[in-house]
């Protein structure tokens, strides 16, 4: 009995939110979810996990690249 409490506490012990951001660079896709990620721990704590769910690029008239990595992030949820 004791054993099935445990395990009821530690499943509501935490929660996590899912956000979907853009990331974005001139260098390339690994770089765009880098900068997202980066951006994202400035304001963020806990981040947890990223899964990137699209890959495009962008090109502009002169024929620069402009990567770009949509991701959902997930991070732990402490409250308000």
């Amino acid at each position: 009995m004791a054993k099935k409490k445990e395990m009821t506490k530690s499943k509501s012990a935490s929660v996590y939110k899912v956000i979907e951001l853009v990331g974005i660079s001139s260098v390339s896709w690994a770089d765009a979810a880098k900068n997202a990620i980066a951006s994202a721990s400035k304001s963020l704590r806990d981040l947890r996990v990223a899964e990137v769910s699209k890959l495009d690029v962008k090109i502009g008239k002169g024929g620069e690249l402009v990567y770009r990595a949509k991701m959902s992030l997930s991070f732990k949820y402490h409250g308000e």
